[in-house]
């Protein structure tokens, strides 16, 4: 009987300080501090210049096809089926490696992505975490993930965005683009 109310005053207690010390919980706009950082547009230029090389490749490779599709057109009746065929099975194949070249410069455009964007995300989620322990958040949100509210409301003051980006030596300037705040 004695562990029960002991229990039970522990339980109390614990409810008690916790009903006194309430989570204090923020959110940070991710997108938003990546555009005021400089690597941002280092970053969006050099996806630009890959993705330039790659539709030039891709572009070379239609207008190889289109020109073989149209030397076929002019074939008429006069060529023997051999040739005809040898040059449909050419233009199929060039088809299916236009196809496997757009499909190879989106994955490999997304690599890039993912390559020079993750020593980003980890020096903002660092920056993050020093920015909460400084300032006792029990626990920060993002307001948005592909493009969903995670946060569907949240008081001004409980924006540490710009926080997080005074961690990271830079002053916050407004955002050519302001998200509107919940």
């Amino acid at each position: 009987m004695k562990k029960i109310v002991f229990l039970l005053a522990f339980g109390l207690a614990t409810l008690f300080t916790q009903a006194q010390n309430p989570a204090k919980i923020g959110f940070a706009d991710v997108e938003y501090i990546f555009s005021q950082m400089p690597e941002a547009k280092t970053i969006e230029a050099e996806l630009q210049t890959l993705q330039a090389q790659l539709k030039k490749q891709y572009d070379g490779k239609v207008a190889e096809f289109q020109k073989k599709l149209q030397e076929y057109q002019q074939f008429g009746t006069t060529v023997p089926d051999a040739v005809r065929q040898n040059t449909e099975r050419e233009l199929q194949q060039l088809q299916q490696n236009i196809q496997k070249l757009e499909q190879d410069s989106q994955e490999n455009l997304q690599r890039k992505q993912v390559q020079l964007m993750e020593p980003v995300y980890t020096k903002v989620g660092k920056a993050i975490e020093e920015v909460a322990k400084a300032n006792a958040f029990t626990m920060v949100l993002t307001n948005q993930i592909s493009g969903l509210d995670v946060v569907l409301y949240a008081d001004d003051q409980s924006d540490i965005s710009d926080l997080v980006l005074k961690k990271m030596g830079i002053t916050p300037q407004a955002a050519t683009t302001t998200p509107p705040k919940k």
